[in-house]
Formats: C-alpha cells, sequence, structure tokens
C-alpha cells in the first residue's frame, strides 16, 4: 500500500508542476513591452531557406573569405533550446580562420540555473588555463546573457564578449518566447537564477550584434544602449539565422581580427 501511496503522491506532484508552468506560459504580455510583430515571427520559419540561399551564393562565390588575424581562443554558447551543432558551421568557419574554437560543453541549452552556470564558468576557467589565454565568449540569445554574466564573475578569463540576438536590455518580456521559457525551466524571467542586472556591461569589451529582421527579440533589447556594451552592430539576419548567416560570421571574424 505504501508504493501506491507514494506513486499516487508523486502523480499529484507532477500535475501541480504541469500547471504551474502552464500558469507561467499563460501569463498576459504587459503593456509597453513590445516583442516582434507577428509577420517578423512568421518570417523566422523562412529562415532555413534563408540560410540556404546565403550558402549557395558564398559556394558560388568560392567559399567565404575571412579576415585573418591572431589566433584566439573562442567558446560558442548556444541559444534556448539550441544544441551545440546548431552553431558548428559558425564554428568551422572561425577555425578555417585560424580560431580556435569550443563549445559551451552542456548540450542543449535548456535555461537558466545555478549549476548550469557554475558548470559554465568550471569550463570557462579550464580552457582558459588550457589555452593559457582568456577566452572570447560568444553567444546567440540566451547563451549571451550567459556569456555576460560569466564575465562579470570570472573577467581575468573573459577577452571579449560578443553576443548574437541577446535580449540584455530593456523589458525582459519584450520578445516572442518569455512564455515558452519559463514554460521550460518553470521560473519567471523577472527572477532568473542566474544575474539580477542583465544589462550590466561585463568589465570586458562588449559587443551586441542585432538584428532589425529579428523575429524572436526585440531589436532595442538585443542592441542595448550605450553603457550596457562597448558597440552595437547591426546584421539583417533572422534570430533563427544568427548562428549561420555569412553577414554574422564576418562580423564575429572580423572583432576577433580586432581584438
Amino acid at each position: 500500500m505504501d508504493g501506491f501511496r507514494q506513486a499516487g503522491e508523486r502523480l499529484a506532484a507532477w500535475r501541480a508542476e504541469v500547471a504551474r508552468r502552464a500558469a507561467l506560459a499563460r501569463q498576459p504580455q504587459p503593456e509597453g513591452a513590445r516583442p516582434p510583430s507577428v509577420r517578423r515571427l512568421i518570417a523566422e520559419l523562412g529562415s532555413p531557406a534563408e540560410l540556404w540561399r546565403e550558402a549557395g551564393k558564398v559556394r558560388r562565390a568560392g567559399g567565404l573569405e575571412l579576415p585573418r588575424g591572431t589566433s584566439r581562443a573562442v567558446m560558442l554558447v548556444p541559444g534556448f533550446g539550441a544544441h551545440p551543432m546548431r552553431m558548428r558551421g559558425l564554428a568551422r568557419a572561425l577555425e578555417g580562420a585560424g580560431h580556435r574554437v569550443s563549445d559551451w560543453g552542456m548540450g542543449w541549452n535548456l535555461g537558466a540555473d545555478e549549476d548550469r552556470f557554475a558548470r559554465l564558468c568550471e569550463r570557462v576557467d579550464a580552457m582558459a588555463r588550457k589555452e593559457r589565454e582568456p577566452l572570447t565568449l560568444v553567444g546567440w540569445s540566451l547563451g549571451g546573457l550567459f556569456a555576460r554574466e560569466v564575465a562579470k564573475v570570472m573577467p581575468e578569463n573573459v577577452a571579449m564578449v560578443v553576443t548574437m540576438g541577446t535580449p540584455f536590455s530593456g523589458d525582459r518580456r519584450a520578445n516572442n518566447a518569455w512564455r515558452a521559457y519559463q514554460a521550460v525551466t518553470g521560473h519567471t524571467v523577472d527572477h532568473p537564477p542566474v544575474g539580477e542586472d542583465l544589462a550590466e556591461k561585463p568589465p570586458v569589451p562588449t559587443v551586441a550584434l542585432w538584428s532589425p529582421r529579428d523575429g524572436i527579440v526585440a531589436p532595442r533589447s538585443a542592441c542595448g544602449w550605450p553603457g550596457e556594451r562597448d558597440r552595437a552592430i547591426a546584421v539583417r539576419c533572422t534570430h533563427l539565422g544568427f548562428a549561420g548567416h555569412p553577414d554574422v560570421t564576418r562580423a564575429v571574424a572580423a572583432l576577433l581580427t580586432e581584438g
């Protein structure tokens, strides 16, 4: 009987947790928090076709020419719901330009939590020791928030932070992903377990790549304001295209050359 009672209690707890997360996903959009338009959001569905076309242009041009300079140690941090393989094209291009590229080492990015953040800090520290130099952290969307917060905690291990479509500025609900994020992680975007002042600039060179075509994150949130980042660079791609669009790859490679 104890086994049946425990099973019933676990089922009741599971149902309560599902209901709680469903409620988080149903929260209304607050006034003043303006995410990208529905038209922009729908355009994200065309991202794979756009990246295919851009890749074809690169092939016909004989490959993607990237600036080369001093070899840098780079770590790529994927966005919410993404796997490091999603950034493999960017990694290969940067490796081809002479840089040493690693991923964050934790597979799928399923949200911010203290354990995941601690493990990322440990990996950054280990890779910086291995490479014998601070890393350039390149974070896509939520990955950029991870990168910024790591740089605040251990600036001695971070040479530069580059964010790509990262919602670090303004209202945390000025995007089309916050409800899904809350449902998956179980916490609100207002009180993340990692970082409280997301707009605070890390004490290292920090560059924000943003796109006026972003259908997930409001461009102003990803661009930020002076004082929240050192530079903001506009590229023309969808949010899902940040990880593979040639213009983004060129921008990141150019920043590494400057750094």
